[in-house]
């Protein structure tokens, strides 16, 4: 028997899995503290309860299975960014806030550069539980950039490209 067959959490993690592992940490608990800080300038409800549940049930779920990974593993963590403190929308300048617009966009195009990212690593690994783990990531991702989408859609914040006609259409 190798040492890449049997239960797959008894195989060594090849440099990239724990590349793309300790990547993922260092990025999702960047993205906490700008989303904590992003927060603090949401004036729409709808998007603030997104945010929240991405970070509570998404994010932070993430992060603690991929540091679970990583200590099974012997592999140091990045640092930990500080918690961002709560601040009054109405104590922040008009021009230093970010628009409820804006935010929603930043959020939808995380998720699609994070639905990127996991298919990467899955298709890369060649443990499987790691595989199967970044497929769930996948999965929470893409039900979070659909409701992204939606709330895009109904708020007006959706600015699509230019649409291109066929000139039979005309």
């Amino acid at each position: 028997m190798g040492i890449l067959s049997g239960n797959p959490k008894e195989e060594p993690l090849h440099y990239g899995e724990v590349f793309a592992l300790w990547t993922h940490l260092n990025v999702s608990k960047a993205a906490v503290a700008a989303y904590e800080t992003l927060l603090n300038h949401i004036g729409d409800e709808d998007l603030k309860k997104l945010v929240e549940d991405l970070l509570e049930n998404g994010t932070k779920v993430e992060i603690e299975e991929v540091e679970m990974v990583l200590k099974e593993n012997g592999v140091g963590l990045p640092p930990t960014p500080p918690e961002r403190p709560k601040a009054c929308l109405e104590n922040i300048p008009p021009g230093a806030r970010f628009m409820d617009a804006e935010i929603a966009n930043k959020i939808s195009m995380d998720l699609a550069a994070g639905l990127i990212s996991c298919s990467t690593v899955m298709g890369q690994c060649i443990r499987e539980d790691i595989a199967m783990m970044y497929g769930q990531f996948h999965m929470k991702k893409a039900q979070y950039a659909a409701k992204a989408l939606k709330l895009l859609k109904e708020k007006g914040w959706l600015i699509p490209p230019p649409l291109h006609l066929d000139k039979a259409e005309c």
